[in-house]
Parts: structure tokens; C-alpha cells; sequence
């Protein structure tokens, strides 16, 4: 079995900044890429920002400039910086982990960031 854990979330002012972490462990085969989604009230999940197993990053539109995506490959971890947040940026944020030769999906139970106004 393959275990993704999120921490780091938590309630942030308007401009403020958070880190999340996420640590893959378990049953691993080969990492091909990590990556961040969150989910607001009410509203579907949506794709943040992904870094592959060769290092090329990925940031959605509403995310690029203010978030930087990082890993330590040591510990399977990924790290989300995220600075000048906003409110629209409140919601769950869960970690994805796509390993193996048949892309296999893993998901944490997320982390829940608010950002007040």
C-alpha cells in the first residue's frame, strides 16, 4: 500500500503565506510525478501545480507567480510555497501521487487552508 500524507495547512490572512508538505511512503514504486489539487466550498476539485519526476513544473493559471512547487526526493516529499494568498484561495488542498509504469493515482485526505480577507 502506498500512504500520501498533507500537512501545513491552516488560517492565513489576505497576503500572507503558508507551506504545505506532503510525504509519500509504502508500497513506492517509482515516482512519476506529484502534484497539488484543492477543492473549495461547494465547488469541484481543481488542479494547483505538479513537478515530475525529471523536475519540470506545472502551475495553474490562478496559482502561477505565488506558488512554487519543490521536492525532497530523499523523503518522497513535496512541498507547496504559497505567498500572496487570497481568499478565493481557501479550500482543501490534497496531495496526488502518480507512481509506477501504470500511472497509478494516490491521494492524501487533504489539508484545509483559509485565508481571510
Amino acid at each position: 500500500q502506498v500512504q500520501v500524507v498533507e500537512s501545513g495547512g491552516g488560517l492565513v490572512q489576505a497576503g500572507g503565506s503558508l507551506r504545505l508538505s506532503c510525504t509519500a511512503s509504502g508500497s513506492i514504486l517509482s515516482i512519476n510525478a506529484m502534484g497539488w489539487y484543492r477543492q473549495a466550498p461547494g465547488k469541484q476539485r481543481v488542479w494547483v501545480a505538479r513537478l515530475t519526476s525529471g523536475g519540470s513544473t506545472n502551475y495553474a493559471d490562478s496559482v502561477q507567480g505565488r506558488f512554487t512547487i519543490s521536492r525532497d526526493n530523499a523523503e518522497n516529499t513535496v512541498y507547496l510555497q504559497m505567498n500572496s494568498l487570497k481568499p478565493e484561495d481557501t479550500g482543501v488542498y490534497y496531495c496526488n501521487l502518480v507512481d509506477g509504469p501504470y500511472n497509478m493515482h494516490y491521494w492524501g485526505k487533504g489539508t484545509l487552508v483559509t485565508v481571510s480577507s
